[in-house]
């Protein structure tokens, strides 16, 4: 079958951020990190999220509620026995309402609170009313966190299902250095998103990405590499994840962290990577293979730094494995079904024409070919999509953008359509 030339060009959009539209009640407790509730509360709306913001007593000594109030453009419930106050039952309507409950930051006091179900403010009240998941960012010195009596309430509030973010090793408010700091909020962020990623097209799905550069050592302190910076496996990853999927990441040397709920096995050379996809993919539903991965290594890597000589240094490279065509090798000798392969091809010229070789030559099922150096680093890419029979063109989108092109292919030739998984609630039994 002749392929479908492809089309003029498409505007692709980003998804939805799975924020958007859903409703967050954030309960603030009165720790000095109660500061970045206000950060996260900007994250959340900016999301799209509709924020309701509770405040304890001890909160509105470091926050004014205004605050919060001209973040959310929503009341903000305070004191529960505030004379005349018409709020005085909000805190039952928000507790129906909720999608997630998140308490940030949570005091060794509040988890107390919550361990023990007492009922005296509006924030332990909501808690009870609510059959929302119950996600905790604690803020503790170390000495408070790691008591006994704190750690018997954690195990107590994980049993019944609380989600923990955090703490995190740090310098805290006293000047200590230790565990105890509350996870920054876009950390937060993502673990909300990472709870709602329960259901859609890719659900039950096992994803297996690759990314990022691979490091060739010449010698303890020096290698050969590329300029892949890892960020469009990342963005595959996170946007699987958002789809439902179980998605495990293979990442070269990177500056950046997984998204939250990701399995991660990190690597350095070509021959690692090898290895691990080698081990994972037979296992999986779809491999995405859109690390940069060195085509050569030097032969005899030195054990001792190479010192600077008169003269020109002659450099012999060894070429390294074809990890896709390794793998085709030992599919062919496996009894299980072959996963879905994507592979990427990183073009200065003829993007349709190279990239339908390397197609045709690795026996994929999907080349991404994207036009360089734009597309290392780059917010925004010249992508052409191809199949066997078929092209599709995206022209200046965002890698979430061919992220979730990429992952409609998948799900289609996976047997489920895009767009099905809207439902992405949280069971409501998982919660405290």
């Amino acid at each position: 079958m002749n392929p479908t030339p492809a089309d003029r060009p498409a505007f692709r959009p980003e998804p939805p951020d799975l924020l958007a539209g859903r409703g967050i009640a954030l309960g603030v407790s009165g720790s000095i990190a109660a500061y970045k509730a206000l950060a996260l509360t900007s994250g959340l709306v900016q999301a799209g999220a509709r924020v309701d913001v509770i405040l304890t007593q001890a909160a509105t000594e470091l926050l004014r509620p205004l605050a919060f109030q001209a973040l959310t453009h929503r009341p903000v419930v305070g004191d529960l026995w505030a004379p005349g106050s018409e709020l005085a039952m909000d805190h039952l309507a928000i507790a129906q309402r909720a999608e997630l409950l998140l308490v940030a930051p949570a005091t060794a006091d509040r988890l107390s609170r919550l361990a023990l179900g007492l009922a005296g403010d509006a924030l332990d009240t909501t808690a009870l009313a609510s059959t929302a998941p119950l996600v905790l960012a604690p803020a503790m010195e170390p000495n408070m966190w790691a008591h006994p009596a704190i750690q018997a309430h954690v195990a107590s509030l994980t049993a019944r299902g609380a989600h923990f973010v955090g703490p995190w090793e740090g310098r805290l408010a006293s000047g200590k250095l230790g565990l105890g700091r509350m996870a920054e909020p876009e950390t937060i962020l993502d673990h909300l998103r990472w709870l709602l990623a329960r259901q859609g097209d890719l659900a039950g799905r096992s994803i297996l990405i690759t990314a990022g550069p691979t490091r060739e050592p010449l010698d303890p302190l020096r290698f050969l590499s590329n300029r892949s910076t890892g960020s469009m496996g990342f963005a595959l990853a996170r946007v699987a994840r958002d789809r439902g999927a179980r998605v495990t990441l293979i990442h070269g040397p990177v500056a950046q962290d997984a998204p939250v709920g990701v399995a991660t096995v990190p690597v350095e050379r070509a021959l690692d990577m090898q290895a691990a996809v080698l081990d994972l993919a037979p296992a999986c539903d779809a491999l995405i293979m859109s690390a940069a991965v060195a085509d050569y290594r030097p032969a005899a890597p030195s054990e001792r730094k190479i010192k600077k000589q008169p003269g020109d240094l002659r450099l012999e490279l060894s070429r390294n494995p074809d990890i896709l065509g390794s793998l085709a090798e030992a599919l062919a000798e496996g009894s299980g079904p072959p996963p879905y392969r994507v592979g990427f091809a990183a073009e200065t010229e003829d993007l349709e024409t190279n990239g339908r070789a390397k197609l045709q030559r690795k026996g994929l099922d999907l080349v991404v070919a994207n036009r360089v150096p734009a597309s290392f680093g780059a917010g925004e890419h010249e992508v052409l999509l191809l199949t066997p029979d078929a092209s599709e063109a995206l022209q200046g989108a965002s890698k979430l953008a061919v992220a979730a092109a990429i992952l409609d292919r998948v799900s289609q030739a996976l047997g489920a359509s895009p767009g099905t998984g809207t439902d992405v609630s949280v069971p409501r039994s998982e919660r405290a």
